[in-house]
């Protein structure tokens, strides 16, 4: 959330963000009060005529709101992660859009086993106001139409039932007609959809319990399976031991998440699954011996920072998530451990699709990066004595990854 000060001459100064799409035109004063101030042009075309808070747990409330007096219109909804807009054609959700990365099409397109992440890598930068990445992947062949819509299809309802677990932002509904020939519409009710995704937030609170985390490894508990559905054969059938996290099983059988949470979570019941935080076999090849060398740096490096630091991981953390791209690709969710090292099975998983060499590379040069930022933590917070001898490390380190990258790529 953007904090901005009233000066004591009472100027309140604008981001540019903010002031430049709204424009020269005068703002009307339409509510104040010591803890608030709302501005806006009540008689323009496209009126905002309701904006605030939204708290945790607000969502059915508000959907019911626009349901019942037949709004139409877009509901627009800020995370600091990014915005979702609802689309509204008297009073029913009609469409859905997002800015969040996990909602992208090319992303649910790659959860569902449709893509690879190499094929979004190619053609993402082709991607304009007049091109979308639909239309690309179905041109280039990656992908069927039918696959697109159901996708796309896929890609507005997780928009909607995620918004139930989500947390707290701000909002704003614009009164504007829906064209109908530009949206995907919905074939659920408003008030369906909220049942629905009020049912979901429940389950997965339930599954979660037995779950953990979708990037823990289901491994057999050696059970008999009797009496199984055809869903949860198929899940037992793919599984093996120890190798793949869940996520990476839904993505194999092209489950949706909920549906593969919900199958998971009943093997789970039967005691024929359990889960583990960490796989049984390490990672094998060069990509371990790259993982394993710059995370033996990490953890040296951590263990010495944070004696003097103590928020020195939060910081690397922060800073992960912080990274542009690609490097922002490879480390997408990847946990930081309390002793500073990486979770390595996570950013393979991140690199699956792409050719060995790109693997290769790209692993050593986002390890690289998150290197150099830990570099900068020590000439910050040691002396130069104590730094010394940890970047000369660095830089060994680094010398001879890219020396194995470059002999072998």
């Amino acid at each position: 959330m953007t904090e901005l000060k009233i000066d004591i001459a009472g100027l309140l100064k604008l981001p540019r963000g903010i002031y430049e799409p709204l424009g020269p035109d005068p703002l009307a004063l339409i509510s104040s009060s010591s803890g608030h101030i709302l501005l806006g042009r009540p008689d323009q075309e496209n009126p905002v005529i309701l904006s605030g808070i939204l708290e945790e747990g607000a969502i059915p409330d508000l959907l019911s709101y626009f349901n019942m007096f037949r709004k139409t219109g877009i509901l627009s909804i800020q995370f600091a992660g990014g915005t979702k807009a609802l689309y509204f054609q008297q009073g029913e959700i009609v469409f859905a859009t997002s800015t969040l990365a996990s909602e992208d099409l090319g992303e649910i397109m790659f959860s569902l086993g449709k893509i690879e992440q190499a094929v979004l890598q190619e053609l993402r930068p082709l991607v304009n106001e007049y091109t979308t990445l639909g239309k690309l992947l179905v041109e280039r062949g990656a992908v069927t139409p039918k696959d697109l819509w159901l996708a796309a299809r896929s890609q507005v309802e997780n928009i909607v039932y995620n918004l139930f677990s989500a947390p707290s932002g701000g909002f704003y509904f614009q009164v504007r007609a829906i064209e109908q020939e530009q949206i995907l519409r919905l074939s659920m009710s408003t008030q369906n959809l909220i049942m629905e995704g009020l049912r979901r937030l429940d389950e997965k609170a339930l599954f979660m319990r037995k779950i953990i985390s979708l990037d823990y490894y289901p491994m057999e508990t050696g059970k008999e399976a009797i009496d199984l559905s055809q869903s949860e054969a198929r899940l037992m059938q793919s599984i093996q031991t120890g190798q793949e996290t869940a996520q990476q099983l839904f993505r194999k059988l092209g489950m949706r998440e909920f549906e593969g949470m919900r199958i998971l979570y009943g093997l789970l019941e039967k005691k024929l699954l359990r889960m583990e935080d960490t796989p049984t076999t390490e990672i094998e090849g060069e990509l371990g011996q790259i993982l394993a060398t710059y995370n033996n740096l990490f953890k040296v490096v951590t263990a010495r920072v944070a004696k003097v630091t103590p928020k020195f991981p939060q910081e690397v953390a922060q800073s992960l998530r912080e990274l542009p791209q690609p490097y922002s690709f490879v480390l997408r969710d990847v946990e930081l451990r309390e002793d500073g090292s990486l979770d390595g099975h996570r950013i393979v998983a991140n690199l699956e699709g792409l050719e060995e060499g790109d693997k290769k590379k790209l692993l050593a040069d986002s390890l690289c990066e998150v290197a150099f930022i830990e570099t900068m933590a020590l000439r910050r917070d040691l002396d130069a004595e104590q730094a010394r001898p940890l970047i000369a490390r660095v830089q060994e380190v680094t010398t001879r990854v890219r020396e194995l990258v470059g002999r072998n790529g």
